[in-house]
């Protein structure tokens, strides 16, 4: 995983914190609800590209 990487999902983390906040106070909770859940399904699929990575070379270096 290389910093880019991180740097994008800290500004997620960020906007995701502050779009939930934002909906809390105008008495939106089910949204900022949602907005957590998107946030969270965002930064998972862009792990599992990297988790993908990750047994590409796990297989290769045992030759699997």
């Amino acid at each position: 995983m290389d910093v880019d990487m991180i740097f994008k999902i800290a500004a997620i983390g960020i906007i995701v914190a502050v779009l939930n906040q934002v909906l809390i106070r105008s008495g939106r909770e089910e949204q900022a609800m949602m907005t957590t859940l998107a946030g969270l399904i965002v930064v998972l699929m862009m792990l599992i590209s990297e988790i993908s990575n990750l047994f590409d070379t796990v297989k290769s270096v045992f030759g699997l």
